[in-house]
């Protein structure tokens, strides 16, 4: 199915490769880079690139395009779910997925995909399970392997993994616990465009619920929400008993060991998307002239209360835009005369004093009044809200006697977040 795996960073340089059936030259990754060329933001490479004699199918994590290579036709979905799965783990392996620590740890990289794939096809892809397989890098281990040179063999477990070998292949069996904790994260991101008025042109919620457990033995869960209705669209982890959700709406499961995506869902009704922050916004410029004027305020909308924080506008500007020259109320900004980006950083909105950036834009001598406005594209984040009020209701355990520790976090943050001028 996979006979490739191609490593690349923005800069178009590939940085590790791993085949397992026959060796595939790097020119296969023209295609690929003649396609991200053809993009302005690089998530919006197209995910499956044909070419005459392969299939390069990719994802984006962390500032590194995972490009598999197949030869025939697979299903695209499949290999883009297994490609979220090598990111996780180096995620949970090395702290971070990143480009630096693959280079960092590049003979773990090659034991890991060795082991999460056989002869092309996926083989063991939970992080506990491969723990026990291939041990994760500490310092001690990294200071024997330099001076020792064995990193290969002091990496490799020594005894097979027993959850491959039982019904649950997922959790490690005899696991033990001093405390016994189960966290889980309700993470959101909004997707939205806004008009000129402020108006919502499309909007739709992504969310994920991740869970962190570490308890003793071997516990049943079952996990409720107080509205699970308004989910669509929703994608479970292997260990939850889909029948049981499509009857009750009720999460059943015997969950892996420490951290794993539980599920995640999306809200697509626009009715049922509150926007968290509005725009008010005046970005003119004269005709035939060389000066414009900006104006953009940003306050809070629909946050039940809660604070709007880590707020960055994004501004995108045209091409004859030399300079600016802006004062801001709250926070910094900054201009990048060579990308025609203007990034102001706001932070934390004050409710009390609305954060405003206001000032002339210096234009090219001559240069004929841009046909485009800018677009401005926001970040942020607010703590304990799920914008689309999802609650968890209660957690339940069964199957051990002991009273585990629960915890239930809600975050928001802005994905696709444009306001059209």
């Amino acid at each position: 199915m996979i006979h490739s795996l191609f490593l690349i960073n923005p800069a178009g340089d590939i940085f590790l490769e791993k085949h397992w059936k026959s060796a595939v030259s790097r020119s296969v990754c023209d295609y690929f880079l003649e396609a991200q060329g053809k993009v302005s933001e690089p998530q919006n490479v197209p995910p499956v690139i044909p070419t005459p004699h392969h299939y390069l199918i990719n994802i984006l994590r962390g500032k590194i395009f995972f490009v598999s290579v197949c030869q025939t036709e697979v299903p695209p979905l499949f290999v883009i779910e297994f490609l979220h799965r090598v990111a996780e783990t180096f995620q949970d392996y090395f702290g971070e997925c990143s480009e630096a620590a693959v280079k960092d740890n590049v003979v773990i990289v090659y034991e890991l995909l060795e082991e999460m794939l056989d002869n092309g096809f996926p083989l063991a892809t939970e992080s506990n399970i491969l723990k026990e397989l291939i041990r994760p890098p500490t310092i001690l281990r990294s200071v024997v392997n330099t001076i020792t040179g064995k990193s290969c063999s002091s990496n490799v477990g020594e005894t097979l993994p027993t959850g491959q070998l039982s019904t649950i292949p997922w959790r490690r069996a005899g696991v033990k616990y001093t405390n016994n904790e189960a966290y889980f994260d309700v993470v959101e991101e909004i997707d939205a465009i806004l008009d000129k008025s402020g108006t919502t042109v499309f909007a739709e919620i992504q969310g994920v619920v991740d869970a962190c457990v570490k308890l003793s033995g071997m516990p049943d869960l079952t996990l409720s929400f107080m509205n699970p209705r308004l989910l669509d669209d929703v994608s479970f982890h292997p260990c939850v008993r889909f029948k049981r959700w499509e009857s009750e709406r009720v999460l059943s499961f015997i969950p892996p060991d420490g951290n794993f995506r539980l599920m995640s869902y999306h809200v697509s009704a626009q009715n049922l998307v509150a926007i968290p922050v509005y725009v008010k916004h005046n970005i003119s410029f004269r005709e035939n002239g060389s000066l414009g004027q900006f104006d953009v305020t940003v306050g809070p909308k629909q946050t039940m209360g809660k604070t709007v924080e880590a707020v960055v506008v994004t501004v995108h500007m045209p091409k004859v835009v030399l300079s600016v020259n802006l004062t801001a109320t709250q926070g910094t900004s900054t201009y990048d005369p060579v990308t025609k980006i203007l990034t102001w950083d706001i932070g934390k909105i004050n409710p009390q004093k609305l954060p405003n950036l206001k000032g002339t834009v210096c234009l090219q001598s001559g240069a004929p009044k841009p046909e485009e406005n800018p677009t401005l594209s926001i970040q942020l984040k607010i703590q304990q809200l799920a914008i689309s009020g999802l609650k968890v209701n209660r957690l339940d355990m069964f199957g051990e006697k002991y009273k585990p520790f629960k915890g239930v976090k809600y975050v928001t943050k802005a994905g696709k977040f444009q306001v059209r001028t």
